[in-house]
């Protein structure tokens, strides 16, 4: 026997697939992944009745030699006039190669016999998947089906994966030469009669049924070995989820208060992260997500504390009189001052302490109750004075000013309970 050119680098361990009920026995056996090799259709020399003189013994011994067979490659029978003594014979007379994986019945060292039909079934090399690992097998069936089937009549469940080739979904056999075939999608069973010999995207498109480009698609048989399709739907969806950041509290210094005051500038806001993921689905179930994009999409906001570095001024001392008559000029000066005397007699401790006093030294206190600042003015009167916006807004410097001219004014009287706890009148 020689070897078809298919065959020459082929691993020596192989798996063979036999049609059911050949006169061959099955093999099965890994292979390696070298590619398959195209089926081979050789031509077949069909000999007439052969011409021969005949004479005498050596005739008669001639003419017993003489047979008349069929041939059979791959479906396409002729009728062989040969004095081959072997099935090898007949076949090389013929230029049919045949390789290890080929099929030969009767086998080639064989005698032929006058009458004889000898078959040659080339082998095909493909993929299937069996117990979840995929292998590279050889049969001699000519469809898909006929393979499966023939390894579903060896005791072993198979599958093949069609791959995709310029668009099209492909299996390394033709899916079916003709009749029934069953397409599991969607939920559903359905049964389609196919006439001929039929590739796999050619069934589809006579199913109704279209295949999304990440759809995945095998081929398998039923228990009477009608083939299967099963297209499983698969799909990607983006899913998002967000975390919270935390904000930063910033301290600083400030000369607008003073070194025992502070306040909060701003109050401060969580930002926001986002995680992006792509999800897989198979048959609408999320069965697996990735981590594709992570980005801040809300800046967090600092919080601001302000504390003061100004110090507070210190208590000037009062004026001693020395004699009666200047203590009495001093207390006419005063009386004849009133309560709205010039806030320039009052030393900046009385200020400090009225202030202490309102509003505990603090410049930017708000109440709530429409008084503001360290003196607590009423927002009318604060105007009335010369101020804009608020009160609390403004420095501690120009809350006393202001204040020293509402007392100008209006006297102690505008902050009565304090200035009569401090004895200012």
């Amino acid at each position: 026997m020689t070897t078809p050119e298919h065959a020459e680098n082929t691993p020596e361990q192989t798996d063979e697939i036999t049609p059911a009920g050949a006169a061959a026995d099955m093999t099965a056996e890994e292979t390696s992944t070298q590619a398959p090799a195209p089926r081979r259709k050789r031509a077949l020399l069909a000999l007439g009745a052969a011409a021969a003189l005949v004479i005498g013994g050596a005739g008669a011994a001639v003419a017993a030699a003489h047979k008349t067979v069929e041939v059979d490659v791959d479906g396409e029978t002729v009728s062989v006039s040969t004095f081959a003594g072997s099935v090898a014979g007949v076949l090389a007379d013929q230029g049919i190669t045949v390789g290890e994986h080929d099929l030969v019945v009767p086998g080639a060292d064989e005698a032929l016999t006058d009458g004889a039909e000898v078959v040659v079934r080339y082998a095909d090399q493909i993929e299937v998947t069996i117990d979840g690992e995929t292998t590279s097998l050889w049969t001699v069936g000519d469809t898909t089906a006929a393979a499966l089937a023939d390894l579903a009549a060896s005791g072993r469940t198979a599958s093949m994966a069609a791959s995709r080739s310029e668009g099209r979904l492909a299996l390394d056999l033709p899916l079916v030469a003709d009749g029934p075939v069953i397409f599991e999608v969607d939920g559903e069973s359905r049964t389609v009669e196919l006439d001929g010999v039929a590739d796999l995207s050619t069934a589809l498109l006579r199913a109704e049924i279209q295949v999304g480009d990440l759809d995945s698609v095998k081929v398998s048989t039923a228990t009477d070995g009608t083939p299967v399709v099963t297209i499983t739907r698969i799909a990607t969806q983006e899913d998002t989820r967000t975390e919270a950041l935390d904000f930063e509290t910033i301290e600083r210094d400030t000369d607008d208060l003073y070194e025992d005051q502070s306040r909060v500038v701003s109050e401060g806001a969580e930002g926001e992260r986002t995680y992006t993921y792509v999800q897989y689905l198979v048959d609408g179930e999320v069965t697996s997500s990735q981590l594709v994009r992570t980005e801040v999409t809300t800046q967090p906001q600092d919080r601001v504390v302000e504390h003061g570095t100004a110090e507070r001024p210190k208590p000037k001392p009062q004026p001693t009189s020395t004699t009666s008559s200047s203590s009495s000029s001093s207390s006419s000066s005063s009386s004849s001052g009133g309560s709205g005397g010039s806030s320039g007699s009052v030393s900046g401790d009385v200020w400090a302490a009225l202030a202490q006093c309102e509003s505990g030294g603090n410049p930017s206190t708000n109440t709530g109750n429409g008084y503001y600042g360290l003196y607590q003015f009423s927002l009318p009167t604060w105007q009335a004075v010369g101020g804009s916006g608020l009160p609390s807004d403004a420095s501690a410097a120009e809350q006393t000013q202001r204040a020293q001219i509402l007392q100008a004014r209006a006297g102690w009287g505008q902050w009565p309970a304090c200035s009569a706890k401090l004895g200012l009148r």
